[in-house]
């Protein structure tokens, strides 16, 4: 699904490709087609931060949300869960530095959904307003259901976000992990409550292309809901930097193919890129998301990766190009995990 060629106003937003820009329903804050996800940021279980990548610490953090920014790229997506609570304390303590930036940011950050969370309304309550006082913030501009697990139903679950947003404490309301039918159950019970669907954050990339292949991403197009495409470049696998002989380290399963399929997308990334500037590879991953109608959001964990992936922008990719991606595209991976949680 491409991106239309003029802005559009669509009932969850304004999607803006001429500008590359994307605006979530109830801000006026337009975001770059491309944000900056966080789940690295503080987490040392998946992404070594404190443990195996010693490269990774909170300075270098602090360049890449300065690259970031400079570069226009102005959407930081977290959790609460990430780094149990430490990515949204560190980027509470980059505002701190530098309060007057808030109000140029898009701020997104998602509720843990546990199943014993059976009040649903308390929780997420009490949920949003622990994680804005890690960041150091009134409200954020976007917050999602991290996952489709709650025992409660769509209707509490939209309730829930409804009084969240009636109460200031968000501008727009979405959810992470959600089928197409979960999406537009919730997108129902949301308009009943007069507030549109703003998102559903899911794995997207050329290593993951089932949301296109089932009908997700043109489901959220006629829904308007904005779809948001984490680990776009294969938690790092389409880089460049990994091979068959030089796997991911650490506990990176999202999108584990074996690296030799990975390989020979990477060499087709090599070759659009070459042809088109020098991109490079995770350019082109991303390019071809974002030409696919979505907003990725890659992690950044230095002034160098942050501008990388910034390198998205500003260039279209040739039809032929997007449908050679295509064909080497895998549709992902079936597993107990992905079936629990990733919906989407």
């Amino acid at each position: 699904m491409a991106l239309p060629t003029a802005e559009v106003d669509v009932a969850a937003g304004s999607v803006s490709p001429v500008t590359n820009t994307v605006t979530f329903p109830g801000s006026t804050i337009p975001t770059a087609l491309l944000g900056v996800g966080t789940w690295a940021w503080g987490d040392s279980y998946t992404w070594g931060m404190g443990s195996y990548d010693s490269a990774l610490t909170e300075a270098t953090i602090a360049e890449a949300w300065e690259a970031s920014i400079e570069a226009g790229v102005t959407l930081f997506d977290t959790a609460e869960v990430y780094g149990k609570g430490e990515s949204e304390r560190i980027i509470g303590r980059l505002l701190e530095s530098d309060p007057g930036r808030r109000e140029s940011l898009v701020l997104a950050t998602k509720f843990m959904p546990s199943p014993w969370k059976l009040n649903v309304r308390t929780a997420m309550r009490s949920a949003l307003e622990a994680s804005l006082e890690r960041l150091g913030v009134q409200h954020v501009d976007l917050y999602q259901i991290h996952g489709p697990v709650s025992l409660r139903g769509k209707a509490a679950l939209a309730e829930a976000l409804a009084e969240v947003h009636s109460a200031g404490l968000t501008s727009a309301v979405g959810v992470s992990n959600y089928s197409t039918k979960e999406m537009a159950s919730i997108a129902d019970e949301l308009a009943k409550r007069g507030l549109p669907l703003a998102s559903n954050q899911i794995e997207f990339s050329l290593l993951r292309r089932s949301p296109e292949t089932s009908g997700l991403l043109a489901e959220c197009r006629r829904l308007g809901v904005v779809p948001l495409a984490y680990s776009p470049i294969g938690q790092g696998r389409l880089t460049g930097k990994y091979s068959a002989h030089n796997p991911p380290p650490g506990k990176r399963t999202f999108s584990n193919h074996p690296m030799g399929k990975v390989d020979t997308i990477v060499a087709e990334l090599r070759r659009i890129g070459d042809a088109n500037d020098g991109r490079t590879p995770s350019q082109v991953a991303l390019r071809w998301i974002i030409d696919k109608g979505a907003v990725p959001i890659p992690g950044a964990k230095n002034r160098k990766q942050a501008q990388e992936n910034a390198g998205a922008l500003g260039w279209e990719m040739a039809p032929t190009d997007v449908a050679a991606l295509d064909r080497v595209g895998l549709d992902g991976l079936v597993s107990l995990s992905s079936r629990f949680w990733q919906h989407g």
